[in-house]
Formats: C-alpha cells, sequence, structure tokens
C-alpha cells in the first residue's frame, strides 16, 4: 500500500511535555510522506500518546484507546499505534487486554515511528518496542498543534528528584539536558515558522544544564533565546523551588522578552508532608521565596499546583496549606487529590487518606482560591495590558485573549470588547473594566 496515500490521526494525552513528543512523530510521519487528518474516522492509521502520570490519566488514556479499537473495527483503521508514557511501564499488562492493538511503541522510539508503521503493514505482525531514555530529538521546522503564535520548547527530559507519590523518575529516566545549540537551533525553526511566544517546558526546568555544563544554565538559555529578534515573550513552566535563584528573578525583572510569570508545583506547604513527599524544600523556604516574589519591583504571577489527601495529611497539616493559600493570595492554583501509584513509595505507605477526605478538602481550597481570583482580578480593574489574542468567542460576541500572566489552556483568559477586527497572535493594548467569573473583561484602548 501507497503510504503517500495513508491519513494518520493522532490524539495526544496528558502535559504538553507529551505534546511536544506528539508534534515531533507527526514531523517524522511528514517526512516520510504521510498525511494528516483530525478524523479518527477517516484514519488509516490511529495514534494514541498516552499519559500514565496518575490513576485518571491512564483511565482516560484506555477509555481513549478502547474508543479508537471501534474505528478499526467499524471504520477505516488499519494498524492502531499506542505510543507515551503507559507502554513504558505497563507493557506487558496491555498487550494482554488490548490485542487489537498492532504497535506497542516506547517514549525512545519516535524517531523510528515511520519505520515501524511500515514494518507493520510490511510483515502484518505486532510490533511492540518499549525503550528505557528519550531524549525529544530536534527535528527541523516541527509540526506545531498549538495556533501559530505560540510554541512549546522542551529543553530536558526525565527527572531526578525522586518524589514518593510520583511514577516519572521510572517512566522518563534520569534528568537529561538538552543541548543549548540544539534548543536555539530548533526555537529559530520555530520563530521562522510563525511562533512569538515560546513556552519553555520540562519536568523541571530549573535544573536544565547542571548534568552537562555542571552548572543551571536556565538563566543563560533565556538570555540567549531573547536575541531572536522576532520573539516577543518567553515563558516558564515547572520551575521547582529550591533551584528558582536570584538571578532567575532578576533577569525576570530585567528582561522585557521573559515574562513575569512563573510556575512553580510547591505540591504542599506542611513540613510534615513535604518530608513524606521527599520534597527538597521546607515551608520556611516556600515562604521566603513567595514573598521574595510577590515583593519584586515588578508584580510576576505565581502558577502552582497543591495535593491534598497525601497518605498522612493530619488536619492540622491540612489547615497549613489551607492558611497558606489564604495567606499568599497566589495568582494561579490548581488542586488535585494524591494517587495511589504502584511502585512507588507512598503507595506503600501504612496511613493513606479516605476518599471522602481527600474530597471535602480538596472542594475547601477550590472555594477559598474562587473567592482569592476574585479579589486578585478586581485590582486588576482599570489597568491596561498588553492582551495577545486567541480567537473570539461567538457566545459572548467578543475577543478573547492572554496577558503575560496568563499561559494558554491552563489559566483564565480576558474578553475583549472591539469594534474592529482583531487578529489573531497580536498583541493589543487593552484597559480591564470588569471581571466575569475567574476571567478579565477589557476595551480595546
Amino acid at each position: 500500500m501507497d503510504k503517500k496515500q495513508l491519513k494518520v490521526g493522532i490524539i495526544s494525552l496528558g502535559c504538553d511535555k507529551n505534546r511536544v513528543d506528539s508534534e515531533v512523530m507527526l514531523t517524522y510521519l511528514r517526512d516520510a510522506g504521510y498525511v494528516f487528518t483530525n478524523d479518527p474516522a477517516k484514519s488509516d492509521i490511529i495514534i494514541i500518546n498516552t499519559c500514565g502520570f496518575i490513576a485518571n490519566a491512564r483511565k482516560e488514556s484506555m477509555e481513549t484507546i478502547i474508543e479508537m479499537i471501534n474505528y478499526k473495527k467499524n471504520g477505516t483503521c488499519k494498524k492502531l499505534v499506542v505510543t507515551g508514557c503507559m507502554p513504558q511501564l505497563w507493557i506487558k499488562e496491555m498487550r494482554e487486554e488490548l490485542p487489537e492493538v498492532d504497535i506497542f511503541l516506547g517514549i525512545d522510539q519516535y524517531p523510528h515511528i515511520a519505520e515501524h508503521i511500515a514494518k507493520s503493514f510490511d510483515k502484518s505482525t505486532k510490533l511492540i518496542k518499549a525503550g528505557s531514555q528519550n531524549l525529544v530529538p530536534y527535528v527541523q521546522h516541527r509540526i506545531i498543534t498549538t495556533p501559530p503564535h505560540y510554541a512549546y520548547l522542551k529543553i530536558s527530559d526525565g527527572c531526578d528528584n525522586y518524589c514518593t507519590f510520583c511514577t516519572i523518575p521510572f517512566i522518563r529516566g534520569r534528568y537529561i539536558s538538552r543541548n543549548m545549540e540544539v534548543i536555539l537551533n530548533e526555537a529559530k525553526d520555530l520563530i521562522d515558522d510563525g511562533a512569538k511566544e515560546l513556552i519553555i517546558v520540562a519536568q523541571d526546568i530549573t535544573r536544565y544544564g547542571i548534568d552537562n555544563y555542571g552548572k543551571p544554565m536556565l538563566v543563560k538559555l533565556i538570555q540567549e533565546l531573547s536575541k531572536f529578534e522576532q520573539l516577543e515573550w518567553i515563558r516558564l513552566l515547572y520551575c521547582y523551588p529550591e533551584a528558582i535563584t536570584n538571578d532567575l528573578i532578576e533577569e525576570m525583572q530585567n528582561n522585557n522578552k521573559l515574562c513575569n510569570y512563573i510556575d512553580i508545583p510547591l505540591q504542599h506547604v506542611s513540613n510534615n508532608i513535604l518530608k513524606r513527599m521527599n520534597r527538597h524544600t521546607s515551608k520556611e523556604d516556600i515562604i521566603k521565596l513567595i514573598e521574595k516574589i510577590q515583593s519584586s519591583k515588578k508584580f510576576i504571577a505565581i502558577r502552582t499546583t497543591f495535593m491534598v489527601g497525601f497518605p498522612g495529611e493530619t488536619e492540622e497539616d491540612f489547615k497549613e496549606l489551607n492558611n497558606f493559600v489564604k495567606e499568599y493570595k497566589l495568582t494561579h492554583v490548581g488542586f488535585f487529590t494524591y494517587s495511589k501509584e504502584e511502585n512507588t513509595a507512598a503507595g506503600k505507605m501504612e496511613d493513606q487518606i479516605p476518599e471522602k477526605i481527600k474530597h471535602k478538602r480538596l472542594v475547601a481550597l477550590v472555594r477559598l482560591q474562587k473567592d482569592i481570583v476574585k479579589q486578585n482580578n478586581k485590582k486588576m480593574i482599570g489597568q491596561t495590558y498588553d492582551v495577545c489574542v486567541e480567537g473570539f468567542d461567538y457566545q459572548k460576541g467578543m475577543f478573547f485573549g492572554r496577558t503575560e500572566y496568563q499561559s494558554p489552556e491552563i489559566d483564565t483568559v480576558v474578553f475583549i470588547k472591539s469594534n474592529v477586527d482583531l487578529k489573531e497572535g497580536t498583541k493589543y493594548p487593552c484597559k480591564i473594566t470588569k471581571i466575569s467569573g475567574y476571567d478579565l473583561v477589557a476595551k480595546l484602548i
């Protein structure tokens, strides 16, 4: 069969790091002559890039695979490919439970995706290839699945933190930084192809360079990226608190291309829980860091996530977390309940928290943060910000976009009242006039 006549559909689940891996696979397939479709009903080959981080993610992955199996049974799909984190750890179980899947690929097989698909047609046999470490390769003019004005830039893979609740080191391996020259070449490609905003991602971007340069090189990387004239915004996701340096905060304050926005996955603030999580920080150090950021000469938006219901979390531990959220009023906060994972130290702890208590604590924090968001948003009324237009909301009859304090897809948005057409990916000065739920409403200046 002529592969140029085969249509490939890909479903990418989980985080934006997984999205980059999916884009890399798409690029290899494009270079091999395949064409693409967003409709699984018209796909000859369906690829599912799974997420296996927590139980809910694995459940979504399995449900998606089962849904796509129906297209193989009743539609045009001839080959079903499952890749990503799940085959990396659960290949044996998936082989037994999903005989309809033609190809299982580990995270180190992305450069060979086209070759594996071709072999599966030639031999009509099941192909199973789960490897060990994946350091995302540089592919020229990577296909991006985001709007053209922004793209994710993955600077490392793996993790050395070994939090007791997390399976990522067992899936992705040890921390490996990409070569800076390779990253800059990829960044140039993305910018030449239209990206005005680069979002730097990894399991932990603050440790970038320690393994292959002998010292943290994130600030140096930011400075090199800033030299690209057409690049307007650089955004940082996943900065571990203990590795955030004064140099990084200073760079954020002085570099107009670096968004005053930082994602710090804190997880908790009780020293008891932080120790049980094997987090390399303390409540005192977290407070010192947050107060340092919040006292900066320019406002810096802080995004974080907190886990509730970790084994051994007492009412006093939860109260500490609740009080911290109430006092420091961080800009964007996500909450999730602890998920017991096999082969993790936390999964073997005896003092597991009942689901009912987890849910009660989660609801309390979500309600608290909802009020905090309203308080924070009210302070923005009357202020003028550059807003990058993302699209048009036909239900509201308004354009919508983001300030430098908002990351795409995960944060709030700014709705813009305008009598003229606004161009997607372009920044416009807008004055905030009111709040609408979690979001903001502005008028074009």
